[in-house]
């Protein structure tokens, strides 16, 4: 089987570490993203096969156009985005939600997840063979929101219109 490449963000835990190891298991090739080097790390260790360990913050422009280049510059190309790093906040009354809280969430959940997005697009879009799979992973909050989430609930309901949007312009590639 020809070797297949992805990139996982929120790779050092949870599941995005259970998405990275079922990839790294199965012959991909994988960078490991996330804001934690240590975890990123046991994650390679305990998920053998062929990974890159990536440290990122999804919510910085600078940060994520470098694991894309990297990936480019060591993968040479993309076949799949697990997008996943997400954060929340605690459960806190919505008159009682800070402004940086809500920016604590929105900043990670949609900025995060729109900057990877695109950088994955771009790069699937432009290689050849063209085309790839970019799985945005939301949560149950989108659906059936609990009291005191507002930050958290706002952003998967963005991360699902993200999601319908990219399948929509992203059809031709």
């Amino acid at each position: 089987m020809a070797n297949r490449f992805a990139v996982v963000t929120g790779a050092g835990s949870g599941v995005g570490r259970a998405v990275a190891t079922a990839l790294l298991q199965n012959g991909y090739s994988v960078a490991l993203a996330g804001r934690r080097q240590d975890a990123l790390e046991e994650t390679a260790r305990l998920a053998g096969g062929s990974s890159l360990v990536v440290p990122t913050d999804v919510s910085k422009p600078d940060e994520v156009q470098a694991l894309f280049a990297r990936v480019a510059a060591e993968f040479g190309r993309l076949d799949v985005l697990f997008n996943n790093a997400g954060t929340g906040s605690p459960a806190t009354n919505f008159g009682d939600v800070t402004f940086e809280q809500w920016s604590a969430v929105i900043d990670v959940n949609i900025h995060g997840m729109f900057l990877c997005a695109n950088a994955a697009f771009r790069m699937m879009r432009d290689q050849s063979p063209r085309g790839g799979r970019i799985i945005n992973n939301g949560s149950l909050s989108a659906h059936v929101p609990r009291p005191g989430s507002a930050p958290c609930t706002t952003s998967k309901h963005a991360v699902t219109g993200l999601t319908k949007c990219i399948g929509l312009d992203g059809r031709a590639f």
